[in-house]
């Protein structure tokens, strides 16, 4: 092994060794298990509580409209089209395009009342009275709030108003997708394929029904009354206002505790055991980096790289806004349409951040452990190489999906289609296997500290916060292109709420806690207490409050209403920042024993 030299030694200067009560550490195993036991449950009830999907629609006369296999071949071409990068579906996605939801449910209430003026007045509803167009809407609303879904055959009951709407929007969203500057920021023909664009409008159907019909036994719809549309009676629900003022109330409550205790126990933040807690160095020696350390100067050289391309990206797409027909006259759609440009812009996003956080924490890694393992550069440098391919294989699988090039591979090596989650199944795979053997990395260079007693929370808690990032990866894997669309939304936010927002977040907070230990500046108990801290805080209304993203998704009012709760107290970690940024700032009034000077 390779010896790393440190550049100093810490004890507190009154040989004060008494170590962080063990409450802390159950404290943050305590958030971690009730968190996760209530959100798995939510998680279990999204199966049960999505919109059904039948296995046939049919008219008043049993003919067949479309079938369950047209909706989950049209949920196909949604996804992979990357269409959640144009528009949106149940209020997630882009906003350069419509939500297809909400834009099919509101053609399909004013079809539903013409169709009804005609067959109950003989006349369009432009020319009714004002009484009878006053029934005619209440008719409309009665209609497509009722559920016609029966279980037993999974046949879904169209109305004619329903019958109509789908055949005339099956028309209007073809031309949507082929016509030449009808959807902004796609190409002419940006869907070809007419079988295609005829289940892409049966998918549209279903979500627009599971918007409008109440759940059974509920006088609320599947996405409890989104989108707002008076016309068919979506409005808030009791439940929407109910939980709405509790999560202000829940707010002010969780503000006003955690600030009486920041208050009263003066040591939560930065400032440590207080101002009497100085350190003494022993002789300073330079750093000498090792050569996994030189290594990861690459991780940080692709970290701006890619940071460049995506800023680049973000300028086209913020070009898309005001020109989206044209690039300053050059139509840039036929080449980068914004589903692909918004596609690659999150994308790059996402892999900069995780190229950072990992090649942090390879720096850091020896400097905690005390030496390197033999042939940890090796190491570092293969998970490289295996990152650029990760990198450049999905964004290449991306575009080609997009063009229909991949055939039925698409999920597997094109565009997945869902919002920051778009990379293939394949890709996902390999990223998936390499975070593990970063993680195999991170635990070799860590394991002389684990063995030290003096050393062995903090190193540990820098392992387990690695750990947690391959772990919370996985639910990535866990749905498929015809898993229902709220349990497909459901996994999505278990990555992008737990996996980027939260587990990220945290493996930040370790790795600024180590580096200022490392630095003198800060004790092992300070450092250690700090973790945990941000761990409970983080985590008491992150991991439940993951449900805020399902509210209008499919999910029932259990989850509404422990997200609302649970989401307000994000703020709470949120506003101590500031009192956590002034301890921070005092630190430069530290000083070195060793020379005297202050530590800014």
């Amino acid at each position: 092994e390779i010896p790393v030299e440190r550049e100093h030694e810490m004890t507190d200067i009154s040989g004060n060794s008494q170590a962080l009560s063990p409450w802390w550490r159950h404290s943050a195993i305590l958030v971690m298990i009730a968190g996760f036991s209530v959100l798995s449950i939510l998680t279990v009830l999204t199966y049960t509580n999505a919109p059904p999907i039948p296995e046939k629609a049919v008219d008043r006369a049993g003919n067949v409209v479309f079938t369950g296999a047209d909706i989950q071949k049209g949920q196909e071409v949604f996804l992979k089209y990357g269409l959640m990068e144009h528009g949106t579906l149940w209020g997630h996605g882009a906003y350069l395009g419509p939500d297809y939801s909400a834009e099919y449910l509101h053609r399909l209430s004013e079809v539903t009342r013409d169709t009804i003026a005609v067959e109950k007045y003989g006349r369009p509803f432009a020319q009714l009275s004002s009484d009878e167009q006053s029934a005619a809407s209440a008719q409309v609303r009665r209609v497509l709030k009722e559920n016609r879904y029966q279980p037993a055959s999974q046949t879904l009951l169209l109305t004619p108003g329903e019958v109509a709407a789908y055949r005339t929007q099956s028309e209007e969203w073809s031309q949507y997708f082929t016509r030449k500057d009808a959807a902004p920021g796609l190409p002419a023909n940006y869907i070809k394929n007419p079988s295609e664009l005829k289940a892409l409008s049966a998918y549209f159907a279903w979500a627009a029904w599971a918007c409008s019909a109440n759940r059974p036994g509920k006088d609320y719809s599947y996405t409890n009354n989104w989108p707002y549309e008076p016309m068919v009676g979506n409005r808030p629900s009791a439940e929407a206002y109910v939980w709405s003022a509790m999560s202000l109330i829940t707010l002010l409550g969780g503000l006003g505790l955690i600030l009486f205790l920041f208050g009263k126990f003066d040591y939560l933040g930065w400032k440590g055991e207080g101002a009497d807690a100085h350190m003494v160095h022993s002789a300073v020696t330079p750093l000498t980096l090792t050569p996994s350390q030189w290594a990861t100067g690459w991780y940080f050289a692709i970290v701006a790289l890619l940071f460049l391309a995506q800023s680049l990206l973000g300028g086209a797409l913020a070009h898309y806004r005001v020109e989206p027909g044209a690039f300053y006259g050059i139509d840039i759609a036929r080449f980068l349409p914004y589903t692909l440009a918004r596609t690659w812009h999150l994308q790059l996003a996402i892999f900069w951040i995780a190229t950072a956080w990992v090649g942090g924490g390879l720096f850091l890694a020896p400097w905690v452990g005390g030496s390197e393992p033999r042939g940890q550069k090796a190491g570092v440098y293969a998970l490289l190489g295996a990152l650029v391919v990760v990198v450049f294989g999905s964004l290449a699988g991306e575009y080609l999906g997009i063009n229909d090039k991949l055939g039925q591979l698409w999920f597997w090596l094109g565009h997945q289609g869902s919002e920051y989650l778009d990379l293939g199944r394949f890709w996902q795979f390999l990223l998936a296997a390499g975070l593990l053997f970063w993680l195999v990395l991170m635990f070799r260079a860590l394991r002389p500290a684990i063995k030290d007693p003096a050393k062995r929370e903090l190193s540990s808690l820098f392992l387990y916060a690695a750990v947690a990032i391959p772990v919370f990866y996985l639910p990535a894997l866990f749905y498929g292109p015809h898993s229902n669309f709220a349990v497909i939304d459901n996994w999505r936010f278990w990555i992008i709420h737990l996996w980027v927002e939260g587990f990220f977040e945290l493996f930040a907070t370790v790795l600024v806690a180590i580096m200022f230990h490392q630095m003198g500046v800060v004790s092992t108990k300070t450092a250690t207490r700090l973790i945990y801290l941000d761990a409970i805080l983080y985590l008491s209304g992150g991991i439940i409050g993951t449900g805020h993203h399902w509210y209008f998704t499919g999910q029932g009012t259990l989850n509404m209403g422990l997200a609302a709760c649970f989401s307000a107290l994000e703020v709470v970690p949120l506003t101590l920042l500031t009192l956590d940024a002034w301890d921070f700032i005092k630190l430069k009034n530290r000083q070195c024993s060793t020379c005297g000077h202050d530590l800014a």
